[in-house]
C-alpha cells in the first residue's frame, strides 16, 4: 500500500534576498521579523500546524543566523532564568524543538530545482510539502495552507500538489499559471500543464501557484535529468512538467491570506497585519494609524 503520510518538509533559504539590500547583506532574507519572529518562522510554523515533524532547511554557506535562530541553547536558557526571565526562557526553549530541524548547504545558487535536490539524500524515501522561504500566510486555526495541501496530496492518492490561489486576472502575468484538465471539486483540479507568466490574454486561467508543493520522492528523478531552463538555472516547473507526462499532476487552491515577503510592499503589509491581529498591539496599532495625517 502506498504511503501518503507527509512528515518532511523542505525550504529553501538560500538565496541573496538582492531586492532587499542592504540589510541582507548582513542578514539573511528569511530572519527579517515580523514584529518578533522572523519571516521564516511563520511558514516554519505552518508546516508544522500541517503534521510536519522534521524540517530541511536549504542554506547558503553564510547564514549561520537562520542555524543559530532553530539551535537548542541550554546555556542561555538557564541566564534567562536566572534573571527571572521564565516565559522568555520558555519561548526561545519552544522555538528550537517544536520540530527536527536539519541543514543542507546550497554551494551554487543554480535555481529552485537545483535547491530542493540538495534534499533528496535526507528525504529518502519520504513524502515532502516544499515552501518558499520567503511566502507566509495567515489563517484560522486547524486551516493552515499546509495541511490543505496535504490534505490534498492524501485525497489525489500521492501525486504532486501544486500549491496557489486564484488571483486577479491583471497579475496572473507575474506567476506559473495553471492550464486545467478537470475540475475535481473542492478546490483540487487536474492539470494539463502549467504556463509560466504568461500575457494577460493568453492565461488558460486565473489560479497561479504560490510557493508551495507537496511531493513524493519520486521528484528527485525528474529533477536529476531536468536541463538547464531560464536563468541557466534547473527550474522546479520544468521538472513538473517532465513528471506530468508520465502520471497526473494536480493544483490545490488554498485558503488563507498569503503575504510576498522578499516583497517590500508585501512585506510591510504583513507587519501590519500580524500587529493587528495581536491582542498585545492591535489597540496601540490603531490608535498610530487613526493618528497619521496622509
Amino acid at each position: 500500500m502506498r504511503n501518503l503520510d507527509v512528515k518532511w518538509a523542505v525550504i529553501p533559504c538560500a538565496g541573496n534576498g538582492t531586492r532587499f539590500l542592504p540589510i541582507t547583506k548582513g542578514i539573511a532574507k528569511e530572519m527579517c521579523p515580523i514584529v518578533d519572529r522572523p519571516t521564516l518562522d511563520y511558514i516554519v510554523q505552518e508546516v508544522i500546524d500541517g503534521g510536519v515533524t522534521d524540517i530541511v532547511l536549504i542554506v547558503s554557506v553564510d547564514k549561520d543566523d537562520i542555524k543559530r535562530y532553530y539551535t537548542y541553547n541550554p546555556e542561555y536558557e538557564q541566564e534567562l532564568i536566572a534573571k527571572g526571565k521564565v516565559e522568555a526562557a520558555k519561548l526561545i526553549h519552544e522555538v528550537a524543538t517544536k520540530a527536527r530541524f536539519h541543514y543542507v548547504t546550497q554551494y551554487e545558487l543554480l535555481g529552485l530545482g537545483h535547491a530542493v535536490l540538495q534534499a533528496k539524500k535526507i528525504i529518502g524515501d519520504n513524502n515532502f510539502i516544499v515552501c518558499c522561504g520567503d511566502d507566509i500566510c495567515t489563517y484560522k486555526k486547524d486551516e493552515a495552507p499546509a495541511k490543505q495541501l496535504i490534505d490534498a496530496f492524501k485525497r489525489s492518492e500521492g501525486n504532486t500538489i501544486v500549491g496557489g490561489q486564484t488571483v486577479p486576472h491583471e497579475n496572473i502575468c507575474r506567476y506559473g499559471c495553471m492550464d486545467i484538465k478537470k475540475d475535481c471539486g473542492s478546490h483540487l483540479y487536474e492539470l494539463k500543464g502549467i504556463v509560466e507568466k504568461p500575457a494577460i490574454d493568453k492565461a488558460t486561467s486565473d489560479l497561479a501557484s504560490l510557493g508551495k508543493w507537496v511531493f513524493s520522492p519520486k521528484i528527485f528523478k525528474y529533477l536529476e535529468k531536468t536541463p538547464r531552463g531560464a536563468g541557466c538555472e534547473i527550474q522546479l516547473t520544468d521538472a513538473i512538467a517532465l513528471l506530468m507526462k508520465d502520471e497526473p499532476c494536480y493544483f490545490y487552491d488554498f485558503v488563507g491570506k498569503r503575504y510576498d515577503c522578499g516583497d517590500k510592499l508585501g512585506y510591510l503589509t504583513a507587519i501590519i497585519d500580524v500587529a493587528l491581529s495581536r491582542e498585545d498591539l492591535k489597540e496601540g496599532v490603531i490608535k498610530h494609524i487613526k493618528n497619521l495625517k496622509i
